[in-house]
């Protein structure tokens, strides 16, 4: 059998892969060349194959290892790899890159440094900073009207929004975001608009009365789901900087106090547009969580979210990277 280069397996993009694996109470390792996980029932071990070169993350839960051998292969692949909680979250903190999430970048000396060098040149710049942070937020904003209006899944899910209440939310929140003299007050309008989201998240599933609880804390079907959905949209917000050669730091919207601050920023192009109305879709369907993470994986995957923030990144790089001072 001709043994595959490392070229070979980065064939497919980050953006067109399909997978986002979490694991937990098995050993990751290399069989007979292949990347596998491995169960025990009662006497026997189960060895499962996980397709690398078509897998954006893994992450690892409660009781699992993963052998050098293996992170060797995930690293040839470009697939990232993070050490977390029982189902998901939290996310543990490890090295220079965290944003409460143990991320193992693959490590290349080969990826281009176009976007860097364009994200750099406007990064110092305060104003264009700002710029930045409210492209991702219109962006955001447009991704929410799209999924929530037209979108098939919502649709077939019975996700039945209000039309006019949903665009009369979004423009006010457009002709905010405009006028906004600081990130601050940008953060403000994002919690803004996403507290009215709930709402109407809430009346269109009949979920009932909602109050978000703080991280870590949920107690509600909705919260818990919430919070997990949110770890995999940053799952894929840090695989989608390390494809572009992003340092996580490089924030422009929450990087006060987080040194992993552009995750959070990237991830915020697909939280509220797929992962949340799929935690209410989910909590009043009665999901356990190994569903609603089923859903939630294929949701992302469905709407290409993937490649909206791969692309979006490269628009705010090239447009204020380009532009002059």
């Amino acid at each position: 059998m001709k043994e595959l280069a490392p070229s070979d397996l980065k064939a497919i993009l980050h953006s067109k892969r399909a997978n986002i694996y979490y694991l937990e109470h098995c050993r990751v390792l290399v069989n007979g060349g292949r990347v596998e996980y491995v169960t025990e029932e009662g006497e026997r071990s189960l060895y499962w194959n996980i397709p690398i070169a078509n897998t954006t993350t893994i992450l690892l839960g409660t009781g699992t290892s993963i052998t050098q051998a293996a992170m060797r292969e995930l690293a040839k692949a470009g697939v990232l790899v993070g050490f977390c909680g029982g189902g998901g979250t939290p996310l543990f903190s490890a090295n220079e890159v965290d944003i409460e999430v143990a991320w193992f970048s693959p490590q290349s000396e080969y990826r281009p440094t176009e976007f860097l060098q364009l994200w750099v040149r406007f990064w110092f710049d305060d104003n264009r900073r700002l710029e930045a942070a409210r492209m991702i937020q219109r962006a955001r904003l447009a991704r929410i009207r799209h999924e929530w209006l037209e979108g098939r899944l919502l649709r077939d899910s019975g996700f039945a929004i209000d039309r006019g209440l949903l665009e009369s939310a979004l423009e006010q929140s457009a002709r905010n975001i405009d006028l906004v003299p600081s990130v601050t007050h940008l953060l403000t309008e994002e919690a803004r608009l996403t507290k009215k989201l709930f709402k109407m998240a809430a009346q269109a599933t009949d979920y009932g009365e909602f109050v978000r609880s703080e991280r870590g804390q949920a107690s509600d079907p909705a919260n818990q789901f919430l919070d997990h959905g949110n770890y995999l949209a940053y799952g894929l917000g840090a695989t989608a900087a390390w494809v572009l050669g992003l340092p996580h730091g490089l924030a422009v919207l929450h990087g006060k106090t987080r040194r992993g601050g552009l995750v959070f920023d990237i991830a915020d192009l697909v939280k509220d547009s797929v992962v949340l109305p799929q935690a209410f879709i989910s909590a009043v369907r009665g999901d356990e969580e190994q569903q609603f993470r089923r859903a939630c994986i294929e949701a992302l995957t469905r709407t290409e979210s993937l490649d909206f923030m791969i692309d979006t990144v490269k628009e705010i790089a090239g447009c204020l990277g380009r532009a002059e001072p």
